[in-house]
């Protein structure tokens, strides 16, 4: 399933069930998951009262995976979510976790393009087919979170410009974990 501009709709029937409205067929949490992860947006709707349900039932897919011992989220930052529900942080958890995941896809995206940049070892047999084992780790590894990536052939970034960007991102993620952990006293 290609990612469009427009989001899946996906009509959720009073017996619970989720209808697909592009495929005209129902699916299931897992199936919701796996459009995510192919970089398609969801949106969920209650059939007959129109209210949008998406939040909830992302909610639900994340619980879910947490349950079963898929855990991304650390106690810690779970405890912290909870306390931004009974602070006056909460105005400034949403923009903080949005601007923390557009840094992780964007340094993502920067070291898949960074993975073809012009080395010595561009040159060694057999060098593209490592490459092309280390996007399919990078992208299995991060879930399809980045979207697609862009051929390695078409890569123009240095891997010092790559270190650079990295310790960028790490340096800015700090700070704003440093002011979140201010904004939480």
């Amino acid at each position: 399933m290609a990612a469009t501009d427009t989001p899946l709709l996906i009509k959720r029937y009073a017996s619970r069930r989720l209808y697909n409205t592009e495929t005209s067929d129902y699916v299931t949490l897992e199936d919701i998951a796996g459009f995510i992860r192919e970089g398609r947006e969801v949106q969920i709707v209650d059939l007959k009262s129109g209210d949008d349900l998406t939040r909830q039932y992302l909610l639900q897919i994340i619980a879910e995976h947490e349950s079963r011992g898929e855990s991304v989220l650390p106690v810690s930052v779970l405890n912290d979510l909870v306390r931004s529900y009974t602070t006056q942080a909460t105005s400034v958890v949403p923009q903080f976790l949005k601007m923390s995941f557009d840094m992780l896809r964007d340094g993502q995206s920067k070291a898949m393009e960074s993975i073809g940049d012009i080395n010595p070892m561009a040159k060694m047999p057999g060098f593209d087919a490592m490459q092309a084992q280390q996007q399919a780790f990078i992208k299995a590894m991060t879930g399809g979170m980045m979207g697609a990536a862009a051929p390695a052939a078409e890569a123009n970034n240095s891997e010092a410009k790559e270190t650079d960007d990295l310790t960028d991102i790490k340096t800015q993620l700090a700070a704003l974990q440093e002011q979140l952990s201010k904004l939480g006293k």
